[in-house]
């Protein structure tokens, strides 16, 4: 068994290793030309220099002055030049744009890797203790398949590696300055990615709220300097920012979600349940407010038990398993955010252990959903569907173009359902509790 387990890990880190040399070598060739943090940087040194990072005339002329080269094009020039995050970012990226770019981007990139090999190996820790052989596949697909994140050097990699950081230090109870640090960071990133694995802690109550409330302060510390900063710099950036987002959500644009989006047939496509559902009407009327009914009817039931549970070790992680998938349907995700399904493999592993019908749908499920959601098993499907020339126009052709360009955010709302309802039949009582204390406490190197 120790050797399996050690053989285990090699070959999950070996996955890890070559999914980060195969997109850093992807850089600054086909659709990897220019990375998604050299807007950040970008806008994080035009506050140092006290200009607007939300009005795209300035921004350009800080290109300009650094690499007009990227306004070229005209879909890049809006890119760069029209910045959709929330200032918050400003107080993690001001010690890499302090540095000149070259040195801060393989520093940003070095930073996403290592943090994505502690995420994917804390998960293994936990995965192992229940179904060694499942829980190493399933990472093992994952971590292999995630070159984008590397490639495109997105935001999201490092935010979804910190979140998965933070929710096994503080679920564990072990490293927990380290685990307040790594959700804060996480949620001054991209707070869409960790604020509901957040919510978690605060619902939970007991020492999960404690931390949780720890984490806030974290993020106070690191993000009013810089909401008061901009604030300072631009008035008027609440407006602006606006402005940028809308112009992106616009019909046929980058953040559309609907069907004639320029993203939503490629591998970089929106998976939020919107882009499911304006397949059946493309009206943000309607699948805006459907998405808000569906997904917050399912956050209120989880809400609700979560709030009513004394939670026991192994409900923490089907809670966990239930809201991954709901974080990343409500809201605009991409498929890069997706990686941060590996928080459902413990609970999957816990369920698998049992044998029984559940484990038998929680492997299925869990499968399906690693499996399509990885780089390269997307990328095939997607080239497929590109043969076909689909359009949603009449119902065989609108369910084709679901099962072909859609099914992301279908497998996560057939993921998000069932984890939900086993969380909310799940049961604790007094004699497994000492059981689980032991399985939390347990010694996380393979024996």
């Amino acid at each position: 068994m120790k050797w399996t387990r050690i053989s285990g890990l090699c070959l999950l880190l070996l996955c890890a290793g070559l999914s980060a040399v195969w997109g850093y070598s992807l850089k600054g060739h086909g659709r990897y030309t220019h990375t998604d943090f050299k807007p950040i940087y970008t806008a994080t040194r035009c506050v140092i220099s006290h200009c607007d990072p939300y009005r795209g005339d300035v921004l350009a002329e800080m290109y300009k002055g650094e690499d007009q080269r990227l306004l070229a094009d005209p879909l890049t020039r809006k890119i760069m030049t029209r910045f959709v995050y929330p200032p918050t970012i400003f107080g993690v990226i001001v010690p890499f744009a302090l540095l000149p770019w070259p040195i801060a981007h393989h520093l940003w990139f070095l930073a996403t890797v290592i943090s994505f090999l502690l995420a994917v190996f804390l998960m293994w820790t936990r995965g192992v203790k229940y179904a060694p052989g499942l829980s190493t596949f399933l990472l093992c697909v994952l971590a292999a398949n995630s070159e984008v994140p590397f490639g495109t050097e997105n935001a999201a990699g490092p935010a979804v590696n910190l979140c998965v950081i933070g929710a096994w230090c503080l679920l564990q109870e072990r490293f927990v300055a380290l685990g307040v640090l790594s959700l804060a960071v996480s949620l001054v990133i991209k707070p869409h990615d960790a604020g509901l694995v957040w919510l978690l802690f605060i619902l939970a109550g007991g020492d999960y709220r404690k931390r949780a409330m720890q984490t806030l302060i974290v993020v106070a510390a690191l993000s009013l300097p810089s909401i008061l900063w901009v604030t300072h710099v631009s008035p008027h950036w609440i407006q602006e920012w606006h402005a940028n987002l809308a112009q992106f959500s616009a019909r046929g644009e980058l953040n559309d979600p609907g069907p004639s989006s320029i993203s939503g047939r490629t591998g970089n496509m929106i998976i939020s349940l919107q882009a499911l559902l304006s397949v059946f009407w493309d009206k943000p009327g309607f699948y805006n407010p459907a998405t808000y009914i569906i997904c917050g009817a399912m956050l209120l039931l989880w809400a609700n038990r979560l709030r009513k549970a004394d939670l026991s070790f192994e409900q923490a992680w089907l809670a966990i398993a239930a809201v991954v998938p709901l974080t990343m349907l409500v809201t605009y995700h991409r498929t890069y955010d997706a990686k941060l399904i590996m928080l459902i493999i413990p609970a999957c592993a816990m369920l698998f252990a049992k044998g029984d019908q559940i484990a038998q749908w929680a492997f299925a499920i869990t499968t399906a959903t690693v499996f399509f959601s990885a780089d390269i098993p997307l990328g095939m499907v997607l080239a497929f569907a590109e043969k076909l020339h689909l359009a949603p126009a009449g119902f065989v052709q609108s369910v084709l173009f679901l099962a072909l360009y859609r099914f992301m955010p279908l497998l996560l709302l057939a993921t998000s359902i069932f984890y939900l309802w086993v969380f909310l039949r799940s049961r604790s009582n007094h004699r497994d509790a000492a059981h689980h204390e032991a399985q939390r406490l347990a010694p996380d190197v393979p024996a």
